[in-house]
This record gives structure tokens, C-alpha cells and sequence, in this order.
């Protein structure tokens, strides 16, 4: 079957490839699981066997590696459409040996059967579908926030009126997070080119955030959530948690805070800076959206795989473009309306409101939940499941959360469109309960609570397995 260690830059006339292709022997699951390294990475889809070895040029970055030595049958499916699978075909190398397959769990293979059939159900059911008109509405009344934002500071002299003007804005800003959210997951539109545009302009344009700097890191969440990466260059990790020296989710992240004073300071205290920090979050992901489109600050505010998704990412001039109109329009807003200190004022209240509305929303998903070692994952779906929270929705969780008050639905399923998730949702409780798998929902309040104790519990595990601090 090859040497396991061999590091193979792929190209379409592989020798290795064609050589095992050709030879028609079964591959063991085993032998699938040797090979668990960029440069070395076999993977299964559907019991056939394929060698992805070197692809640094996937069009979804380096996700692809998340699976590597791995079944990825689920994940593909989730992110590509049924048009993607011919472009598996020149990575084949042959068919998993059926019989090793038995070294899963029954209950595993069962599940994954279970979940299989699900999906196909809700396809025929046209769960997967869009309705425009919906779209259409949450689009133009989003528009209406940024319009009665702007008209705060465009017709009053009035100081508490422009500091309304910020909260609306910043409003408007979370709910484009959502809204570029359901386009880039290819929710409302087939065609995925308009996905990505439609993707530009309540991005970049309407907020000031990359889309393709976004798409790079949450393809590899999703793939992966609550995953801690085996080693600095596997890119088996999920990017999301990466939020050291400010804040760790577990010890083993805690325990890398160990030398620093500074380090030590914020998780012995991170409960109580939790509110603090996400009232920065804003402002780090714009600097990074800025090194992402124009290599900005030599990279040092780039996000970990960022060259290889401007490799892949095909719309980087628009996204350029995107960004310069939305510092013009918002730098026009504040340079024309406003005093200097005014606007220096409005720009970081408008900033910090709303980088403390999404990372929010954000750590209601997973903070908290189960964390694990890249190279002793579980399956996808428990993955999947163990790793989300779901807010328990009402009028406004469902509109204030934007879709991801159903967080475990939409990880199952990531391309179902927002409004079709509340009936996806009673489908996916059933099918859990039949199928003995249980996940976690809490309300805003609730959940909140949880994502602080766990911070809580993670500094007092710190402190008592580093007394010294």
C-alpha cells in the first residue's frame, strides 16, 4: 500500500496514484488511518479510498486536512455540492476492504447510516431549498438599521442621538455577520458565485470584514469544532478556540500560559474579563480582515492558513474593492458629521457594541461544550453534537441570533437555509432520541452563565495544577 511516511506532492500524473489505482487491491481502514499528515493524507467517501497527499491548492484551503487518515463522507457532503464529486476522481486510489470497516462501533456505523438517510429526507423535503422573498425581507430590513443609523448622525447635533446612531449601527453590522453567514454557506443561492458576492457585500462592503479570510477559518471549524490541533502545521485544529494567551477553554490550552505573567493574569481572571475582551473582538477581526486583503502590518494580524486561502479564494480584488468602499462610506459618515473627538468617539462605541453583540452569539455555540485532542476526535456526528450549544429560541433569540440559536441543527446540516431550521430542528430531536444521541440547549441567560463557569473551572484547574502563579 505504499510507505505510510512517504511525503508526495500531488500532481495529475501521480505514478503513486496510478499504481494503486491500478492495482485493484482492498485498503484496509488501518492502512487509511496510517496516513494522517497534509503531506500524507488518505481519505474515505463512501468506502472508496483517495489520496489528497500535498493538495495545498483545495479550493476550501487547507480544511481538507482536518480528515486526513479519516472517513470525510460527512463532512464532503455537508459542504459540497453533488457537481463536486467528479472532481474526486483523479485523487482514487482504490476500495476500503469491507471487513475492516468493523472496526467502528456498531452503534457508529449505525448512526452514520441513520444520519445518511436523514439527509436524503430532508432533501426530498426541500429542506435545502431558500425562499427568496425571505431573504429579500431580512435584506432590505437590514438596510433600514443602517439607514436609521446614519440618519441619527446625519440630522441631530445631539450627542445621546449619535450614540444612538452607533448602537444601530453596530446592530446593523452583527446582523450582516449573519446574513454574509447563510450566503457564503451557499444557503440561499445555487449558484455559489453568487453566494460569494452577495457574500462580499454584507461583508465587506457593509461591515468591513473579509469573506474569504472568514471562509478560511470557518470551513476548518466546522470540520472540526472545539478541536485542539495536534501539531503547529497540521491544520487539524479549530482556528475558533484559538483565543490564547486572552482566554482558555481547557487546561491543556490554560497550561501554555504557564511562563508568562501576563499569561497567567488572564486565566487566573478570564471569567471576569470575559465581558471586556469581547468588547475588542471587533476590532482584532477587522485588522485581520485588513492583513488578509492587502498583507497589512506584515502579517502579524493574519489568522493561522491565511496564504493558502488567498491561493484559493478567487474573488480578491472584490474583495479589495469591497473593503475601500466601506472605510469610504463609513470614514465619509464620521469625517463629515462628526468632530474629530466625536467621531474617534462614535467609532469605538459603534466598534465595541458590536463586537460584544456577535462574540456573544459566538460563545453561546461552543464555548463550554466538550473540548478534544485532534488526534483522539470522535466521530463526526458526536463531534458535531457534543461540541454545540442551541439557544432556546423565542421572538428574539431567533432574530437577535440570526439562525444559530439552532447551532447543533446547523452544524449537522450547514447549507440548510435559517428559516427552514425550526422544522429541521423537530426532525433532528426525533432522530437523536431514536438514535440514544443527547445535545445540550440552555437559554441566552443560562447558556451565558455556563460559558462563564466553565472559564471559572478551567482557572481554578490552572491554578491548582500551577500553584506557583
Amino acid at each position: 500500500m505504499g510507505k505510510g511516511g512517504e511525503q508526495v506532492r500531488w500532481t495529475p500524473a501521480s505514478t503513486k496514484r496510478a499504481e494503486l489505482a491500478a492495482s485493484g487491491t482492498k485498503i484496509s481502514l488501518e492502512e487509511v488511518q496510517r496516513h494522517r499528515t497534509p503531506e500524507d493524507a488518505w481519505m474515505v467517501f463512501h468506502d472508496k479510498v483517495y489520496d489528497v497527499s500535498g493538495w495545498h491548492d483545495h479550493p476550501g484551503g487547507h480544511v481538507i486536512f482536518t480528515h486526513a487518515g479519516d472517513d470525510f463522507t460527512d463532512i464532503f457532503a455537508a459542504f459540497h455540492p453533488p457537481s463536486a464529486y467528479k472532481s474526486m476522481d483523479p485523487f482514487y486510489i482504490g476500495e476500503l476492504d469491507t471487513p475492516s470497516i468493523e472496526i467502528k462501533p456498531l452503534a457508529q456505523r449505525n448512526f452514520e447510516k441513520a444520519y445518511r438517510d436523514l439527509r436524503g429526507k430532508l432533501v426530498v423535503a426541500g429542506m435545502f431549498n431558500s425562499s427568496k422573498a425571505y431573504y429579500a425581507w431580512k435584506c432590505s430590513s437590514n438596510l433600514a438599521i443602517w439607514a436609521a443609523g446614519c440618519l441619527c448622525v446625519i440630522l441631530s447635533d445631539s450627542f445621546a442621538v449619535h450614540m444612538l446612531g452607533a448602537f444601530l449601527l453596530a446592530l446593523f453590522w452583527q446582523q450582516c455577520g449573519w446574513l454574509a453567514h447563510d450566503f457564503l454557506h451557499h444557503q440561499v443561492f445555487k449558484n455559489r458565485a453568487y453566494g460569494d458576492y452577495a457574500g462580499i457585500f454584507w461583508g465587506n462592503v457593509a461591515q468591513g470584514f473579509s469573506v474569504g479570510w472568514w471562509k478560511n477559518k470557518h470551513n476548518t471549524h466546522h470540520a472540526v469544532p472545539n478541536l485542539h490541533e495536534s501539531c503547529p502545521d497540521a491544520h487539524d485544529g479549530d482556528p475558533d478556540i484559538d483565543t490564547m494567551p486572552l482566554l482558555a477553554w481547557s487546561l491543556k490550552m490554560a497550561s501554555a500560559a504557564q511562563a508568562s505573567a501576563a499569561g497567567r493574569f488572564f486565566v487566573r481572571h478570564q471569567a471576569l474579563l470575559y465581558f471586556p475582551i469581547l468588547l475588542i473582538a471587533r476590532v482584532s477581526w477587522l485588522l485581520q480582515s485588513l492583513s488578509f486583503c492587502f498583507d497589512f502590518a506584515g502579517g502579524v494580524w493574519e489568522s493561522k492558513g491565511s496564504d493558502a486561502a488567498k491561493r484559493v479564494f478567487p474573488l480578491r480584488r472584490a474583495e479589495q474593492a469591497g473593503m475601500v468602499v466601506h472605510y469610504a462610506w463609513f470614514g465619509a459618515l464620521l469625517a463629515t458629521q462628526l468632530s474629530a473627538a466625536e467621531a474617534v468617539v462614535f467609532f469605538l462605541a459603534a466598534q465595541m457594541m458590536c463586537g460584544f453583540m456577535l462574540a456573544l452569539v459566538f460563545g453561546l455555540g461552543h464555548n463550554g461544550m466538550a473540548t478534544y485532542d485532534a488526534d483522539s476526535r470522535p466521530d463526526f456526528w458526536k463531534l458535531q453534537v457534543t461540541t454545540t450549544r442551541n439557544v432556546s429560541p423565542n421572538l428574539f433569540v431567533d432574530w437577535f441570533c440570526g439562525g444559530l440559536q439552532y447551532q447543533v441543527d446547523h452544524h449537522l446540516f450547514p447549507s440548510i437555509p435559517r428559516h427552514n431550521l425550526k422544522k429541521v430542528h423537530a426532525l433532528v430531536a426525533a432522530f437523536c432520541r431514536e438514535n440514544g444521541v443527547a445535545y445540550h440547549e440552555a437559554s441566552m441567560l443560562a447558556g451565558t452563565g455556563e460559558v462563564l463557569g466553565h472559564l471559572k473551572e478551567v482557572s481554578e484547574a490552572f491554578i491548582h495544577e500551577f500553584p506557583a502563579m
